[in-house]
């Protein structure tokens, strides 16, 4: 019992006296970020290889870095991290499994071409400030971000989880805005979301030092190219006036989250990846593994 007296409260109404009529109404309109995230995605044994060669390659990771928008210089401003550019068919064969799944519930309708993966650790004060993804890949509007996490039972650091902003949009135009929300750095999960949304990793700590207590990632960029095509039984019908494109009477998230990452892509394309990364081809989805709502194999 809380000690105090409940009572019905007695409906009132807001009159003009209380809330005077404004000149100008111009509310903004604040966006989150869709994301998908998949729970024991390499399952016990692979995760358990996988921290296995990640710490066993200590010596060959290096300082990570990141690339100016405007001037193309590379720097480790607002980043303290170590990475190792890597590929892997396997990982690559359960990406192109999930993705139909992801790109659903994402609405995401490009077709997935190819990407670029590193393994990052993550130590005591690690961290990487707010940005977006436009300098790994080629359309900020048509690629996919993914993270794997990785980390050693019971958990060596504390932090480092992502934040992941929403985007404001007011009369039309769209920046990141000051709401987010969090992703856990659980071992062996994953997290896809447009490689436009602003996000960041806010600090570790390691309290051992020990490279095997860092927290790792696999992260991935994915690169997409023309939109999907609409299958013939889905098509709109054209007579109609919101015909114009599939689901054109609802709001283009993607369209919003790439006009507030503009600024943040790059003016000239990169001769390659800052942190030299290298882009592999996707394979197709398996037909017999390919995910389907609820996980279940299709």
């Amino acid at each position: 019992m809380s000690g105090y007296t409940m009572e019905p409260a007695t409906p009132m109404e807001i009159g003009p006296r209380v809330l005077p009529p404004s000149d100008r109404w111009s509310p903004a309109l604040a966006v989150p970020a869709p994301v998908c995230r998949f729970e024991n995605f390499l399952g016990a044994e692979r995760a358990a290889a996988l921290l296995e060669y990640a710490t066993a390659r200590e010596e060959d990771f290096r300082a990570g870095t990141v690339l100016d928008p405007l001037t193309g210089q590379v720097s480790r401003k607002g980043r303290d991290s170590l990475v190792l550019p890597v590929t892997s068919e396997v990982f690559s064969a359960h990406l192109a499994d999930c993705l139909p799944l992801v790109q659903e519930v994402l609405g995401h309708r490009a077709a997935l071409v190819e990407s670029l993966t590193v393994l990052t650790a993550h130590g005591e004060g690690g961290h990487f400030g707010l940005h977006t993804d436009a300098s790994r890949v080629r359309d900020v509007s048509r690629a996919l971000s993914a993270v794997y996490y990785l980390h050693r039972t019971p958990r060596g650091f504390g932090g480092g989880q992502l934040r992941l902003y929403d985007t404001v949009v007011v009369d039309g135009r769209a920046r990141p805005g000051e709401s987010y929300r969090t992703i856990e750095p659980e071992h062996d999960t994953i997290a896809f979301f447009p490689s436009g949304a602003f996000h960041e990793v806010v600090p570790s700590t390691c309290p051992s030092g020990r490279f095997s207590d860092h927290r790792f990632t696999l992260t991935t960029w994915i690169s997409g190219g023309e939109p999907a095509a609409v299958p013939q039984a889905r098509r709109p019908d054209a007579r109609r006036p919101d015909a114009r494109r599939p689901d054109a009477r609802r709001p283009d998230v993607w369209r919003w989250l790439a006009d507030a990452a503009e600024g943040t892509r790059p003016l000239h394309d990169a001769a390659q990846d800052h942190d030299g990364a290298r882009p592999v081809a996707l394979p197709p989805p398996g037909p017999d593994t390919r995910l389907g709502p609820g996980g279940k194999r299709t």
